[in-house]
Parts: structure tokens; sequence; C-alpha cells
């Protein structure tokens, strides 16, 4: 059964009937119908670390207030966002919680019926490694990440740097900066640092798309957690 229309126009098909024409036109909601579709079988699912993220819980709210107010404020309209195709990234150091705060992103994104994608650099070129032995299945998996309404990708940087890894991730890259589809990006590296390892080209697109990255520099957070173990 199809799900009700968003935008309270069509029956949940993604068209909308002329009844006294009987004709159909697409309805609002049909290309994210089409982007859903075409993600089902992308890794959308939040990771269940990251499930019970809040702005109102730890470690968020011992995290910079600037960069948690920006982050409150692309999530509070997280569907312009996303229709514009505005992303937004996060450079730091090693535990300070660029990953949570892009998970809070995601989720926002997932809570509005949007279609989401999420994975750390290696896994998705791991990915796009078992797909390349058929043209085909390596171009359907390059759509389906192209098309999505959001795509999450954590440690850009981490990986080892290539020829091959800077042409896929350009590629994936360039496809959302020219469909102008949003893109959240985590790194440890600064936007120079991180043109030197994925390319000069990749990172004036993320630029772009991004705007400046949210800074979270620190201590690792990892090693100081609460202690959640009973007295």
């Amino acid at each position: 059964m199809s799900s009700a229309c968003p935008y309270g126009l069509c029956d949940g098909s993604g068209f909308v009937i002329d009844e006294a024409t009987l004709t159909a036109r697409d309805c609002r909601c049909r290309p994210q119908r089409i982007s859903q579709a075409k993600a089902r079988r992308l890794e959308a699912r939040i990771p269940r670390k990251y499930r019970d993220a809040s702005f109102d819980r730890w470690p968020v709210t011992d995290m910079p207030a600037p960069v948690v107010a920006e982050v409150r404020r692309f999530v509070r309209d997280v569907e312009r966002r996303l229709d514009e195709g505005r992303g937004i990234w996060f450079v730091g150091d090693v535990g300070t919680g660029k990953t949570t705060l892009a998970m809070l992103v995601s989720k926002a994104a997932l809570e509005a019926g949007r279609s989401v994608a999420i994975y750390s650099l290696p896994r998705l070129l791991n990915l796009v490694r078992e797909a390349i032995g058929s043209e085909e299945g390596k171009l359907d998996l390059l759509d389906r990440l192209g098309t999505v309404d959001l795509l999450h990708i954590d440690d850009v940087g981490a990986e080892h740097t290539s020829e091959w890894v800077l042409e896929q991730l350009y590629s994936i890259v360039n496809t959302r900066y020219e469909d102008q589809r949003s893109i959240v990006v985590t790194t440890n590296l600064q936007p120079d640092e991180l043109a030197k390892q994925i390319g000069a080209r990749t990172v004036s697109r993320l630029i772009e798309m991004c705007g400046d990255p949210l800074p979270l520099f620190g201590a690792d957070r990892r090693r100081s957690l609460p202690d959640l173990r009973p007295a």
C-alpha cells in the first residue's frame, strides 16, 4: 500500500487525478517517492549507538554552543535545506562529537520522510568495489547514491589515497553537486589538508554545498564517557 501523501494532494500513488478530464499529473510528492524507491537498497539505518542521540543529552550538551546552534537551525529547517541541496559538514579532532551531530541531521531527515543513505567513506568505497565487477551494478549504485535526498558520509579522509579513490569520491560528490542534492560530511582534516587527501575539486564542491565546516576540537570525549555502571 502506498504511504499517504505528505502534502495531502494525491492518494499516495504520486499522481494527482483530474476527475473531469480523467488525466493524471505528477504530484509534488513524486520526486520524493522516486528517491525513496532508489534508496531502499542503501544503508539508511541510524546505528544503534546514535539512536538516542539528542540535543538535550550528553555529549551534545557539552559541545560548543555556536556549533550546536547552527545544527539546530539546519534541523529545524531540514526540508527546505534538502530541497535546496544545502549540506553541512564537521571538522575536528577524534572523539569530539562530529558523528553525533551529523546523525542528528540524518535523523531529522528520516523523521521528515526523506530518503537518507549513511556510510563511513571506507565502507562506501568497499560497496563501490563490490559493484565494480559489473558496470551496470556500479552505475546503478552511483545512481542511487546520486538521487537519495541526503547522503551522509563519515570519516572522509580516513581512507588510503589512490587515483581510484579520488575518482570515485569526486564522481559521487560531483553528481550531488550538479543535481543540487544535500550531503553531510565528517572529517578530521581541515579543508586545506583534506584537499591534499581527496582532491581540491572535491573539497571546492563541498565548500559550495555546505559552506564553511563547523569546527569541533578538543579532548577525545570517548575517553571521558560518563560512568553508567550501577554504584
